[in-house]
């Protein structure tokens, strides 16, 4: 038997349907009310209906007209039972319309949605994804999050609190569940088993971060709220594994990002809460490079730093070496920001403090390298310890070496600029001589390196005990004298030699000045006298 086909109906601009008037009039009770107001306007024939806003789009009003061309009759299943319902609504399928219709066999369906299965509540909750505002707007979406936790609370042991005995297949259900919000924890809890899985995390990663923001909601723990450690464990797990499939979530979209951002700042909030207790400085940084794909609010940021900070002299190199997301190797910026925050954080004690400070050390070094690091962050991090954190700056002075090994073309100016964060009296002999010969270093700096070198050397006569030292000189400087362990001669001939090089130095420096004053008279009369001028030689530098 042909079909007749009277009847244009356009679904949310993605596809027309041509039908039987009379067979989708038999059972929608919306279309039959907008098929009777346009033939009054007499535009049906013209143009068809427009029909918006359908949840589910072309795929659910083609379920729909399954079941309007099978006589009313469609296999209804967990996995469709949600789009059936909703579209039942939208098109007014009332048993006022037809006997037996969609809407009434959707409800029977879902009345008993408790005694699905855990994979059922599953299917149907994700099968919502396309249309969760208008699944929310008619009440299902409740349900569901209802038979989800109360799937949880029955297969497991978690503390969940139940505030009503009355019937879960209320709407109201999700309300009444609530993780306890005890945030007690041991030392023990810094083991792995904070990052263990309970038997629900996988499952629920199938789910879209909307959904699982409703179930957060529906918890009462969203955002600042999350005081439950179980959830916060979850949304890690989560997070962590979406990051994981799509392959880095900084490649995430603005708009991608900005549905994941909400349970970022939830996760942060609840590992705030807990702090110290439950995490190491390793495992809060690796919750910082979770929760960073996906963009926090700069309040959660910083309060996560500063937690990080106060525990940065637990950190290792390797904790600190983030990768970078501009064109640097390394995030140098946020590893100066938590140096800092442990600065201007409380109990810090001197051991701490050179602890951070030989662990900086390290990471200048490691850093060092990349030619796309400026100085300016390179000094941003040298410089964000006092000068009491370090007892020695020979770590410093061979980051700087190998940085200007790494940019050979940094300018007179900017090596200058690099050396200003040595300390120089705090440079061991030895590796003040080798700024002193190291031709990447400028002549003023390996200057004031010996200079500051010379000025806090004392003679091999204060080194001596007072009973030797009121011998004659020549008793004491005409032999070798081993007393306390001080080789007193070999003390004397490195002042020596210290004097020397500075000799030197100021010596090359002082020819320099003259050859380079020399330099710009010769330029000034060639430029007034090019002819006569032209065949002479400029001074050579030596």
């Amino acid at each position: 038997m042909s079909l007749h086909c009277d009847l244009q109906i356009h679904v949310n601009g993605q596809q027309t349907f041509f039908l039987d008037e009379k067979i989708v009039s038999a059972y929608s009770g919306r279309l039959k009310k907008i098929i009777r107001q346009e033939k009054r306007r007499t535009q049906i024939k013209s143009s068809g209906i427009e029909v918006d806003d359908f949840p589910g789009g072309s795929d659910g009003f083609e379920l729909v007209l399954r079941f309007c061309y099978n006589r009313g009759e469609i296999g209804i299943t967990a996995s469709n039972v949600s789009l059936l319902h909703c579209c039942a609504v939208f098109l007014g399928m009332s048993d006022k319309v037809a006997a037996s219709n969609l809407l009434q066999k959707t409800e029977k369906f879902l009345e008993d949605m408790f005694y699905w299965s855990w994979n059922e509540v599953i299917a149907s909750l994700k099968s919502c994804e396309t249309f969760l505002g208008y699944a929310e707007s008619v009440g299902l979406l409740p349900k569901l999050l209802s038979a989800l936790l109360a799937k949880i609370a029955q297969n497991s042991d978690l503390n969940l609190i139940n505030s009503s005995s009355s019937s879960s297949s209320s709407p109201e259900v999700a309300s009444r569940f609530r993780f306890s919000s005890s945030a007690k924890t041991t030392p023990d809890s810094q083991s792995p088993s904070w990052w263990s899985k309970a038997w629900w995390f996988d499952d629920l990663t199938v789910l879209s971060p909307l959904i699982i923001e409703k179930v957060v909601k529906s918890l009462g723990a969203y955002g600042s709220e999350n005081n439950s450690l179980i959830l916060t464990r979850f949304l890690l797990h989560y997070l962590k594994t979406v990051s994981q499939r799509k392959g880095n979530a900084t490649g995430f979209s603005a708009s991608t990002k900005s549905n994941y951002m909400g349970l970022a700042d939830t996760v942060v909030h609840g590992v705030i809460l807990v702090g110290k207790t439950a995490f190491s400085c390793r495992g809060l940084l690796r919750v910082l490079r979770i929760v960073s794909g996906f963009g926090i609010s700069k309040d959660c940021r910083v309060g996560l730093e500063r937690l990080i900070g106060g525990m940065l002299d637990q950190a290792t190199l390797d904790d600190l070496l983030v990768s970078g997301r501009d064109r640097g190797v390394y995030d140098v910026n946020l590893a100066g920001r938590l140096i800092r925050a442990f600065v201007n954080g409380d109990g810090r004690s001197t051991q701490k403090v050179k602890r951070v400070a030989r662990l900086v050390d390290k990471y200048l070094g490691e850093i060092a390298p990349d030619q796309n690091l400026k100085i300016s962050k390179f000094l941003g991090v040298a410089e964000s310890l006092p000068d009491s954190a370090r007892d020695c700056y020979d770590g410093v002075y061979r980051a700087i070496d190998i940085f200007l090994e790494s940019h050979p073309s940094l300018s007179f100016e900017e090596r200058s600029r690099l050396c200003r964060c040595l300390n120089y009296e705090k440079l061991s002999l030895e590796a003040c001589k080798d700024l002193a010969k190291n031709p990447k270093v400028p002549p003023r700096i390996a200057v004031q390196a010996l200079m500051s070198q010379q000025s806090y050397a004392q003679p091999a006569k204060e080194f001596l005990p007072q009973e030797v030292a009121k011998e004659s000189p020549a008793t004491i400087y005409g032999q070798i004298v081993v007393y306390g362990g001080i080789d007193t001669e070999s003390v004397e001939e490195e002042n020596h030699d210290m004097r020397m090089n500075l000799q030197r130095m100021q010596w090359r420096v002082n020819e320099l000045e003259k050859v380079c004053k020399q330099m710009r008279g010769q330029m000034s009369k060639i430029a007034r006298h090019p002819s006569s001028s032209s065949s002479r030689s400029l001074p050579r530098l030596c």
